[in-house]
């Protein structure tokens, strides 16, 4: 099933425990984190999305990636989360996706960042938008609450980085974290985060 067309689209939100603003999202990943290491968490919500002819319209998934001081430098840790809404066939096509074995930007990123997978859980997974206010929660996971910042050019539109790797948000309210051997509680840091479209293919 691996090697069927696959398509997702939707939104993304993001937190890490940088200090805003990351300084992987204006160096190419290539400056020093702001502590030790990277803890990034990434929540999908797929608007529209196909595995060949299974529908992934509705669906969630999460991944947890963590590096070391320097992100460029690889040797990351990797886990992922797939929504436990799907059936039995959707959670059969999601894996392949969110692993990175079938292609597309996580393949990339598994292949040339990391050196200890650690799996794929089913857990359900809360998305949650109001207006420039983003937070995901799954259950023994994850949960983390990002306010966007207000662009002065356009009401009630966020502040964009275009061209980079991430979309730059304002501070996070607070993040945690504990699976797959990660820990992190970040509460009134202003931490990092951000959200914005996405758009897949493999």
């Amino acid at each position: 099933m691996s090697k069927q067309a696959w398509k997702l689209s939707g939104e993304f939100m993001e937190s890490c425990n940088c200090d805003y603003l990351c300084p992987c999202i204006y160096t190419n990943a290539e400056a020093e984190v702001t502590y030790d290491h990277c803890t990034s968490l990434q929540v999908y919500r797929i608007d529209e999305g196909s595995h060949g002819d299974i529908p992934l319209d509705g669906l969630g998934f999460a991944v947890i990636f963590r590096s070391g001081k320097v992100m460029a430098d690889g040797n990351w840790v990797f886990a992922a989360v797939v929504d436990a809404a799907a059936n039995q066939a959707q959670r059969d096509a999601l894996v392949p996706i969110v692993s990175g074995e079938a292609g597309g930007p996580l393949a990339a990123v598994r292949e040339t960042m990391v050196t200890d997978f650690r799996g794929v859980v089913f857990k359900p997974i809360t998305f949650n938008a109001d207006g420039l206010g983003r937070s995901a929660t799954i259950p023994d996971v994850l949960s983390f609450a990002i306010d966007g910042v207000a662009s002065k050019a356009e009401a009630g539109a966020p502040l964009y980085i275009d061209n980079a790797d991430h979309p730059a948000n304002r501070r996070v309210k607070e993040t945690h974290v504990h699976a797959f051997g990660v820990d992190d509680d970040l509460v009134g840091m202003g931490n990092n985060g951000h959200f914005a479209p996405f758009r897949w293919a493999g």
